[in-house]
Order: structure tokens, then C-alpha cells, then sequence
């Protein structure tokens, strides 16, 4: 661009600053004194004299060019800014005119009181009273010669006293100190103009640039998928040459991911219908339908109706498929360029971003592997249950590895459900317990011995190139045989090729897996990916060690496919002391704690959703009001009516912002009903210590909400407060006394 004119390019050297230097005869050199040097060579004296006598001259032009440039810099100022700068400017002399004025009223009145002063001096007046007059004529000097200083001096300190100014007045007068200011501030006003200038301009091209890139990678996109989709859709048949079965881990690196949920649709789209027609191909051409008319079902029926109608078929078996996403084009940077360094949480989203599953059935997904828990349960030692318990953390990462689509953010109140009680012999309840910052509390069951509970409190930061998720809590498994108490954290999410490019999830940092009651430690490391390592990708490695800290295991693996377990054994040194340990890496030492599920068939089409994924949001009878599964936007972009999704997320999202004032301004009244019945010597009933809520920063409205399932403890084991299952869902779902849910819907 013509910015980088003014700068050495690659490649090129900048006559303005080049060095030209004669070798020999016929040989000469021209440099920048840095990484760029030519070395010429004419084929005679003259023609070499002729070639340095042009490049100086052209070096001379160059030079003076420059300096015009810096000097004028009216050409890139708006006129705006031209009119701004100028009434400065004439503002600044008005008033260095007036303290002109000034210093002349004070000159005059000073040499009228000097004069006064001499006058007395000369009448005949006691010793003592000349002293003081003397002394008061010296004061008025110093009083006039630092005016003059102060706003300008036009003679020397020196006339002014008959020649006869001390040194040190004469150090400390600042001559024309107003008048510089002013001439500094015409002389470099407008180069500062142009350089904030040249830092608008190049913001500007910045923004266009990416945008242009943005729309470049659209159009690939389009034509990429229009030269493979539309082939494969427009036979119509199941006797496709390509399986579209979940691939092998090393093809999935070069498909297409859900970098497609931001473009156009091709004219024709495979989308199921899981309303019946089970004898339908999934992959039965549909003609293109526009706007919220895109559905899997028919636009005239109610939602309601549509709920009622899904439960009827999916209470008798789990379904196995969803709507095929459908592939709506948007404008990403439009949206992502106001959003850099926001809270994301904070930011609104359309439903574009997301998949049809809220945060908390995203949570419940962690429990896809809990047979790992029902392993470790029956385990007699303590570290081979560890190991286990370690399998199962990185087991619920195993979900993200393909899913790029940003989940619902529950309304404050929504809860989820999961009972699989008859089937699995768990049953999980979440609930959003906090809105500002989000909060979400989840409690697992387990007749096969376990209790899970977590709370998880999500920060995200957008930066710009990419998104990183740091999920906030501590999470708990407790194993009712043993007492065993198990405590971690998760590690930080972070999602790449924000703005341009294939969209790729990484998880980067450290587990450390605390069994409270023997001691025992877990230490897992995810290995942050890198374009330089020859390491297996998304790697997990992990020590478990006793409290001594001895390592009896070591594991190995990644977290997007399976997890081993070596035994390590100790071997001797030479004087019988115990030798550094070392994993025996026979294969029969070798144990498979874990392995990824395969992900269902067409699951590339279906959000990459894994089997219990798909079947989160299948409607169920007798769940809570609040139930995720209830919550219409989200039910209506499962459908493929994302129109309707985002003005009915729109609807939601004001409707709790208002619940949240009115829940505000009762609580403001009860405060001040409080405040004055103190002052009628009422004295207010004390709340138990659980219920007290953590202080709202000052200055802002204090938001009095209570969780309806669970309550704020202290926890006994980590000394931290969270929100704790207090009891009473299950036995309201089998009552359906459904009367203290809130309306949120």
C-alpha cells in the first residue's frame, strides 16, 4: 500500500537513506546500512560515474520530498480537523495576547512605583526608614523582571537595572516562555494531525483487509461445497459411492468442520425428519426453503404441538438423530470486530453461533463415560481407582474436539435433567444459579456408588485470532464404599481461526487429581498444541503418586481418543538404594483405561453431536417447567427456524433482564423498609450463615435471587463456598408440584 512507501520494503532499498559508495573503476554499492545491499558494476568508468551521478541527484530529490512531506501534512488532514486545529491555535494567541497586555500594565505601574521609591530614598528620612526602602525598591525590581520574564522579556535583565543584575536573577529568568509554547504548538500541531491521521487510514485498511479476507473465504467455501455436496445430494439415492460415516481420526484433520455454519446453503440440503418416515433415506433431497420455513417439521404447527408430538415417539426409544444443520451465510467480522477483549458472556449472539444445546446439558455430557466411574467404584485400591478417576476427566473433553458451535447460555433459573436411572443407574440434575457472572451447579447420583457435583463458573476473553474459555469451580467425586473424595479442576479451552480460516479447539494446562481422605495425587499435563512439535496431537500424560510422593503409575494418551495405564516398576541401584522408576512398556503391561464412542453416523451433519448428545434435547414428560428441553429458542433452531430462534431468544433474554430489575427494586424496598424500622427500635430476624449472599460491589444494585434446588455452602474439604444439591427435584417430579418453578419461558 502506499503507507509502506515511506519505509525500507523487502527487497528494495529507500533512496532517502541509501548509501552510495564507489568500490573501484567500474564497481559501486548501494546500501541501507541494515539487511538490504546491491553491488553494481558498469561496464566502464564513465557509464559508472554517469549511474552514480543519477542516483544522487534522485537520492537528493528523495531527501527533499521527504522533508515537504513532513512539513506540509495538509493533504491527509480533513478539513474538520484543519478547522479545529486553526481555532486552537487562535484561541492560544488571544490569550498569549492578553498576558501580553498584562505584562505591560504591570511594567508601567512597576517602573511608576520604582520612581516613587527613589523619589522617597532621596528625602532626608532616619537611618532605619531608608534601610526599609531600599529594601522594598530591591522587591519591586525582582517583582517587575520576573513579569517580563514570565510572559516575554524583550531586553536583557541587565538594562533594566543599569547593568547591574546579579548572576543568580539571571539564571532563573525563562524568557519567552508563553511565546515558545505557542510557536511549538504552530510548528508540530499539524504533524501530530497527520500522524493520527496516517493511524486512522491505517486502522482502516486493517479492517478492510481482514473483511476482504473474511469474503474471500466464503467464496472458497461455496465453491468448495458446491463442487462436493451437490453431487452427492442430487442422486438421491442410499447407494452413495462415499460412506458418510463418522471417517478415521486422520481424515476428520481435513474435512470441512462446523466452519460451515457461517456460510450459504447449497440448493439442495439433506435434512432428516425425525417426525416418522422411517423408511426415508436421511440423505433425501429436500428442495430449499428460505427463511424460518427451514424445519423439521411443518411451520404450521405450534411448538407446543410439536413438543407434545416429539414425546409421544421419543419416550419409547432414544433417538438416534436431529435436523441436519442448515447452512445459513453471516457475516462474522461484522459481528466479531466490536466484541475484541469482552467478556463473551456479555456480547449478544445470534443463534448462528451455537448448537441447539444449552451449558447445561453440555455439563451433563461429561457423564457420557460414567461406566469409568462405575470401574473405579469396584476397585479395592485406592491409586487404581485414581487411575480411573483420572480416565474420566479427560473423557469429558472428548466431546470438543469437532464441536466449534458455541452452546445456549441458560437464563437464570433453567435447570436439566437427565434420569437414567433404570437404564445406567445415575441421575443428574443442573441448574444456572447465577446469570452475572454464569454459574452453573450440577449434582450426579449413582446406585453403583458414586456422587458427582460440580460447580462451574465460565470467564471467556475474545482475542481477536482466538477465543479462550477458562472454566471456574472445583469438581468433586465421592465414592460411597470407600469414603475416597476426589477433588480437580478443568483445564483452558481455546479456540482458534476465529476470523479466517478452519475453526480447531485446543485444551492446554494442568489437572492435579487430590484424594482428601489417603492423600493420593493425580498430575495430568494437556500438552498445548504446536506447529513445530513432533509429539502426538492433543497428547495427555499423567503420574499417580501416593502421598510420599512415589509414582506407581504413569498414563498416557489423548484426550480426543483413549487413555493407557503403565505400571511402573521399581527397579534397584547398585548399593540397594531405590533407582529412579520407569515404565515397563511391554504390552502386556499396558492397560486401556478409556477409548473414544464413535460418533453416530451423518454426525458431521448433526453438529458432530455424540450418541448422548443426541439425545439431551429430545423432549420428555414430566420434567421441570424450567427444563432445558422446554426452552422454545432453542427447540426452534433444532428445527432449523433460526429467524424465529433469534427473535424468540431476543424475547427471552429482555424478559430476564426485567425479572432481574424487579427482583432489584423489591429488594431496594426491603432495604429501606429495614433501615426504617431500626429506626423505630425493630430490630430484623438473622439469617442463617447459608443464606447470606456475597456483597454487590458498591454503587450497584444487588441482585437477591436464591437457587431453587440447590443452596451456598461452605465446603468442609476445599474451604470453598458453592452451591450445593439441598434435595427435593426428585420427589417434586414425582409429585409434578411443579409450583415453586419460576416462569422463564
Amino acid at each position: 500500500s502506499k503507507a509502506e512507501m515511506g519505509h525500507t520494503c523487502r527487497g528494495t532499498i529507500n533512496l532517502a537513506t541509501a548509501n552510495i559508495t564507489v568500490e573501484d573503476s567500474c564497481n559501486f554499492i548501494i546500501s541501507n546500512g541494515g539487511a538490504q545491499t546491491y553491488h553494481l558494476k558498469a561496464s566502464s568508468e564513465v557509464e559508472r560515474q554517469r549511474w552514480v551521478t543519477a542516483l544522487e541527484l534522485a537520492k537528493a530529490k528523495a531527501v527533499k520530498m521527504l522533508e515537504e512531506s513532513d512539513d506540509s501534512g495538509d493533504e491527509s488532514v480533513s478539513q474538520t480537523d484543519k478547522t479545529e486545529l486553526q481555532n486552537t491555535l487562535r484561541i492560544l494567541s488571544s490569550k498569549v495576547e492578553d498576558l501580553s497586555t498584562c505584562n505591560d500594565l504591570i511594567a508601567k505601574h512597576g517602573t511608576a512605583l520604582q520612581r516613587s521609591l527613589s523619589e522617597l530614598e532621596a528625602l532626608r528620612l532616619p537611618p532605619d526608614s531608608t534601610d526599609k526602602i531600599k529594601q522594598v525598591n530591591e522587591r519591586a525590581t525582582l517583582f517587575r523582571i520576573t513579569s517580563n520574564a514570565m510572559i516575554n522579556v524583550s531586553r536583557c535583565p541587565e538594562d533594566s537595572m543599569g547593568g547591574k543584575a546579579p548572576a543568580s536573577m539571571l539564571s532563573t529568568v525563562l524568557p519567552q516562555a508563553c511565546r515558545d509554547f505557542m510557536l511549538l504548538a504552530q510548528t508540530h500541531g499539524k504533524k501530530w494531525q497527520k500522524s493520527l491521521q496516517q493511524e486512522r487510514d491505517q486502522r482502516i485498511r486493517l479492517e478492510e483487509t481482514l473483511e476482504q479476507l473474511a469474503k474471500q473465504h466464503n467464496h472458497l467455501e461455496r465453491a468448495f461445497r458446491g463442487a462436493t455436496v451437490l453431487p452427492a445430494s442430487t442422486s438421491g439415492t442410499g447407494g452413495s459411492s462415499k460412506d458418510l460415516c463418522c471417517p478415521a481420526k486422520g481424515d476428520l484433520s481435513d474435512e470441512d468442520d462446523d466452519n460451515n455454519e457461517f456460510f450459504d446453503a447449497p440448493e439442495i440440503f439433506p435434512m432428516p425428519d425425525i417426525m416418522g418416515h422411517k423408511n426415508d433415506h436421511p440423505l433425501s433431497p429436500l428442495p430449499r426453503r428460505t427463511g424460518s420455513n427451514i424445519s423439521g417439521t411443518s411451520s404450521d404447527i405450534s411448538l407446543d404441538e410439536q413438543y407434545k408430538h416429539q414425546v409421544e415417539d421419543t419416550k419409547k426409544e432414544k433417538r438416534t438423530r436431529i435436523p441436519y444443520k442448515p447452512n445459513y451465510s453471516l457475516n462474522l467480522w461484522s459481528i466479531m470486530k466490536n466484541c475484541i477483549g469482552k467478556e463473551l458472556s456479555k456480547i449478544p449472539m445470534p443463534v448462528n453461533f451455537n448448537e441447539p444445546l444449552s451449558m447445561l446439558q453440555r455439563l451433563t455430557e461429561d457423564l457420557e463415560y460414567h461406566d469409568l466411574l462405575d470401574r473405579a467404584a469396584r476397585c479395592e485400591s485406592s491409586l487404581e481407582q485414581l487411575c480411573y478417576v483420572a480416565a474420566f476427566t479427560v473423557s469429558s473433553y472428548s466431546t470438543t474436539v469437532f464441536r466449534t458451535s458455541k452452546p445456549f447460555n441458560p437464563l437464570l433459573g433453567e435447570t436439566f435433567e437427565l434420569d437414567r436411572l433404570e437404564e445406567n443407574g445415575y441421575r443428574s440434575l443442573c441448574e444456572q444459579v447465577s446469570h452475572h457472572p454464569p454459574a452453573a451447579a450440577h449434582h450426579a447420583d449413582s446406585k453403583n456408588g458414586w456422587t458427582l457435583r460440580q460447580e462451574i463458573k465460565i470467564t471467556s476473553k475474545f482475542r481477536g485470532k482466538y477465543l479462550s474459555i477458562m472454566p471456574l469451580g472445583t469438581i468433586h467425586c465421592v465414592f460411597h464404599s470407600s469414603g475416597n473424595h476426589y477433588t480437580w479442576k478443568k483445564v483452558t479451552t481455546t479456540v482458534h481461526n476465529i476470523i479466517v480460516g478452519k475453526l480447531w479447539i485446543d485444551q492446554s494446562g494442568e489437572i492435579e487429581i487430590v484424594n482428601h481422605k489417603t492423600g493420593d495425587k493425580c498430575s495430568l499435563k494437556f500438552v498445548p498444541y504446536s506447529y513445530f512439535s513432533r509429539d502426538v496431537a492433543r497428547k495427555v500424560t499423567g503420574e499417580v503418586m501416593d502421598p510420599s510422593g512415589k509414582v506407581h503409575f504413569l498414563l498416557l494418551g489423548t484426550w480426543d481418543e483413549k487413555m493407557d495405564c503403565y505400571k511402573v516398576q521399581v527397579g534397584t541401584g547398585d548399593n540397594g538404594a531405590e533407582a529412579r522408576p520407569r515404565a515397563h512398556e511391554a504390552e502386556d503391561s499396558r492397560v486401556l483405561l478409556w477409548k473414544r464412542n464413535p460418533l453416530p453416523k451423518y454426525a458431521e451433519n448433526m453438529y458432530y453431536f455424540s450418541e448422548l448428545a443426541l439425545t439431551l434435547n429430545a423432549p420428555e414428560n414430566g420434567t421441570a417447567p424450567t427444563d432445558s428441553r422446554r426452552r422454545p429458542d432453542q427447540r426452534l433452531m433444532e428445527n432449523g427456524r433460526w429467524d424465529e430462534a433469534n427473535a424468540e431468544k431476543q424475547r427471552l433474554e429482555e424478559k430476564q433482564r426485567l425479572s432481574r430489575k424487579r427482583r432489584e427494586a423489591e429488594a431496594a424496598r426491603a432495604t429501606e423498609d429495614g433501615k426504617a424500622g431500626l429506626s423505630r427500635g425493630h430490630v430484623p430476624p438473622r439469617c442463617p450463615p447459608q443464606a447470606v449472599t456475597p456483597l454487590c460491589p458498591p454503587g450497584t444494585p444487588c441482585d437477591p435471587y436464591k437457587p431453587l434446588w440447590f443452596e451456598r455452602k461452605k465446603d468442609p474439604v476445599t474451604q470453598e463456598l458453592a452451591h450445593v444439591y439441598k434435595g427435593g427435584y426428585w420427589e417434586s417430579k414425582e409429585k409434578q408440584d411443579w409450583s415453586l418453578c419460576p416462569d422463564i419461558f
